[in-house]
């Protein structure tokens, strides 16, 4: 594709609004653009220089993104942990809907994406994208012992199990993406230490990961005594997903230059452990977890020097978020070790229902359309990008796919004005726990924070519950962006209205208003 081109084709922008007017447009803009969708893990608002100005870590890339493009400042995960997010920004639907509680370890599955749902990488092959994932998984996977049949023990035990002669029938290949290289869950925390290469582990594990010779700091503790391959480095994980990613940008546009490319990079950074590679050891002064983060934003610059390379950086939409808010030993020793706080400045972390837990960086850079250096309070959750890039090439949405995925392309264009994407947000925590937002209103539909066990070491952040009677809460962020006044029963006509709209969207099992 043709930068260039793109710029002095006049009926492009044209055909793209005329497509924003509904959730899904039903003509292509002339010229699609490239996607890549970098998707850090535990990452919280706080940890972005960009996000918090009293950061401790240096994050030059990210921040140059922001500056490039459009920083989202109301941007929030669909879940406070890693397996429902990821589920719902592949399908563009809530995972609680599944029912599941959790999330994946070792050979956990089957998949929790059923062959027949449509997912964001399908819709967008169907468009004509070449679509690849690298890095972690975690949505699910069947593995089969030597009998055929699959194993469904958890921990070492599932995992000695393996017959690495079968391939894995619900693989990411097999829901949408052309290419697959990663990992089945956590990379350095769950069990199975290996690659998978499309539908098969090449390099199968051959003894138990040998915790004596990596390092040893508060920051290193999530490694479990798993099973490891010989070609697995934990200390450069991320490296090996850049370097993957690299190939697939290099060896596409060289080969399939007017074929657009759907990439999602998905990273192990910043998930505990932090095993930042040898090259950013010592880089920063906020200690391993610092150093991590830091070589999660080159990952950043490099994946944008590569578009840059290849002359593809102006075609290509790029976006940045992260899954869930900060890990709880990382927020609490970051404050004590280093004066810094990935959750700032909302009160709760990964797994609470408070904004900490899902409200998330979010960057969107496209020269020539996303005006540069521009911000948007608009609320969005990232189960919209699947119906955002549905308006962006012009695919129909079906009523039975992407249930609670809005379009934000308007807000992205700047062509909203100040009229909401969405009327109402859902939340959901690792317990299922649902919270939903209007405006300025938040109601928890539960008492706590849905997800951590205030005790031990989060003691210290316990903050006095002014209704302690109430079985939910009602925060107006506007007000109390700290969620420390519980306005509940100052306000029943709010509860009312936001609990019987949480009903109703339970329910009909959607929340985004039906396409046809």
């Amino acid at each position: 594709m043709n930068s260039a081109t793109m710029k002095s084709t006049p009926i492009f922008l044209a055909a793209l609004l005329i497509g924003v007017a509904a959730s899904s447009a039903a003509d292509p803009p002339p010229q699609k653009p490239n996607i890549l969708f970098i998707l850090a893990d535990d990452l919280g608002y706080g940890d972005v220089g960009c996000y918090n100005s009293e950061s401790k870590v240096p994050t030059p890339h990210l921040d140059k993104l922001a500056r490039d493009g459009m920083r989202f400042t109301d941007a929030h995960s669909p879940s406070t942990v890693c397996t429902p997010t990821r589920y719902s920004v592949l399908t563009g639907r809530m995972a609680f809907r599944t029912g599941m509680r959790g999330v994946f370890t070792g050979v956990g599955g089957p998949c929790m994406i059923e062959q027949s749902r449509l997912t964001w990488p399908q819709m967008l092959r169907d468009k004509g994208y070449a679509t690849a994932c690298f890095g972690k998984w975690h949505v699910g996977l069947t593995f089969f012992d030597k009998e055929g049949q699959p194993i469904t023990k958890g921990g070492r035990a599932g995992v000695n199990l393996i017959d690495y002669s079968r391939p894995i029938v619900d693989a990411p290949i097999h829901r949408g993406f052309d290419r697959f290289f990663g990992t089945a869950c956590c990379p350095t925390t769950d069990w199975l230490y290996a690659y998978i290469d499309g539908d098969r582990i090449p390099v199968p594990p051959q003894g138990v990961v040998d915790k004596s010779k990596l390092p040893d700091h508060p920051y290193s503790r999530d490694c479990r005594p798993g099973m490891i391959a010989p070609d697995f480095d934990l200390e450069e994980v991320d490296q090996v997903f850049l370097q993957k990613s690299r190939q697939f940008l290099t060896q596409h546009v060289k080969e399939h230059p007017d074929q657009p490319f759907f990439l999602f990079h998905s990273c192990q950074a910043v998930h505990l452990p932090s095993f930042a590679a040898d090259a950013f050891k010592g880089k920063t002064k906020a200690g391993p977890h610092g150093d991590f983060i830091f070589e999660l934003d080159s990952v950043v610059g490099e994946l944008m020097e590569t578009l840059e390379q290849l002359g593809v950086a102006d075609d290509t939409l790029v976006i940045f978020s992260s899954d869930n808010g900060p890990e709880v030993g990382t927020v609490v020793a970051m404050r004590g070790d280093h004066k810094h706080d990935g959750a700032r400045p909302w009160r709760g972390m990964k797994r609470d229902q408070w904004e900490g837990g899902h409200r998330v960086p979010l960057i969107a850079r496209w020269p020539g359309h996303v005006e540069a250096g521009s911000t948007t309070g608009q609320t969005v959750c990232l189960t919209d990008l699947m119906a955002t890039c549905a308006a962006l090439v012009g695919a129909e949405l079906p009523n039975d796919a992407a249930e609670d995925s809005y379009n934000f392309l308007p807000a992205l264009l700047a062509t909203q004005g100040d009229r909401p994407v969405r009327r109402y947000t859902l939340h959901q925590t690792i317990s299922l726990a649902l919270a939903i937002r209007r405006g300025p209103w938040k109601y928890l539909d539960h008492q706590g924070s849905g997800g951590n066990n205030y005790s031990g070491r989060l003691a210290p952040f316990v903050l006095p519950e002014k209704a302690p009677d109430a079985p939910g809460q009602l925060y107006n962020l506007d007000s109390d962006p700290g969620e420390t006044n519980n306005l509940y029963f100052k306000h029943p006509e709010i509860v009312r209205e936001l609990k019987t709209q949480l009903e109703e969207y339970k329910e009909s099992g959607r929340s985004a208003p039906p396409r046809r």
